[in-house]
């Protein structure tokens, strides 16, 4: 069993506490946001669960609880992003993110840690030519700390068209122009860039189109083979292994009280 941390929330950032007291507990428990009397029990044990995953913005509130997770084979993404404060106002220093990113390689092996550069946003301020320049510096930094990087651009959803009318879909030719920089910045790096739910064309220029937490990916992470039983993808193009998530709850405050009691 993979149990996923990330899909509908940042645990590491924002319920580390709730997480290492839930692995305390050995158990918790998920309530189906669309059915409230539907509620399936997970079992935190690492006889059971074959890896515990995560996908965060900032990792550092668990940095000092990773031997309290050492039970767990794992498998980290940590995003980062060229972007300031205009767009990620909560995100904290990117150089701070960049030393834990370092420090969880140390620690787990750089196999077991990912980094996402999503998503691409295009504007006159972050333009094609910012990104490639950041996304070199990026990767020189974190050279020798992981070997996979996820890219993805922009999907302008209502949502996004609402809180954010100043961005808007990146060309075709932005995509071509940013995949070729990227792939062959790296192969500078040994770092192998995947795109997560884009273009298959993508993939002549480079790009590998498998999916960013693919069978591949997470057996790489935790050292052992897996036998996965076929699975439908909940999105089209998405090859990942991650459908459910262990927050697959509203943010009620009655209700994260019962997990933490």
């Amino acid at each position: 069993m993979i149990i996923n941390t990330g899909m509908r929330t940042d645990i590491p950032a924002f319920y580390s506490k709730w997480l290492l007291k839930r692995i305390e507990e050995g158990f918790v428990y998920v309530r189906n946001p669309y059915n409230r009397n539907q509620i399936t029990r997970y079992e935190l044990n690492p006889e059971v669960v074959d890896c515990l995953a995560f996908c965060t913005k900032n990792p550092h509130p668990l940095i000092e609880h990773l031997e309290e997770l050492d039970k767990f084979r794992q498998f980290w993404f940590v995003t980062i992003t060229p972007y300031f404060k205009d767009i990620e106002p909560n995100v904290p220093d990117k150089k701070m993110v960049i030393e834990d990113f370092k420090m969880l390689s140390k620690h787990l092996g750089k196999n077991a840690v990912a980094l996402r550069y999503d998503p691409i946003i295009i504007t006159e301020k972050y333009t094609v030519d910012y990104h490639i320049e950041c996304f070199d510096r990026l990767l020189s930094q974190l050279e020798g700390y992981t070997e996979d990087c996820t890219i993805s651009f922009v999907d302008i959803f209502k949502k996004v068209e609402k809180n954010a009318p100043e961005f808007r879909e990146v060309t075709d030719e932005e995509q071509i122009e940013i995949a070729k920089a990227f792939k062959e910045i790296g192969d500078k790096y040994s770092v192998t860039v995947h795109a997560c739910c884009e273009k298959e064309s993508l993939k002549d220029y480079g790009i590998d189109i498998s999916g960013c937490m693919s069978k591949e990916i997470v057996e790489k992470a935790i050292g052992e083979k897996l036998n996965v039983p076929k699975i439908t993808s909940k999105r089209e193009g998405c090859n990942c292994l991650m459908g459910n998530d262990i927050r697959n709850v509203q943010h009620v405050q009655a209700f994260l009280q019962i997990l933490l009691c």
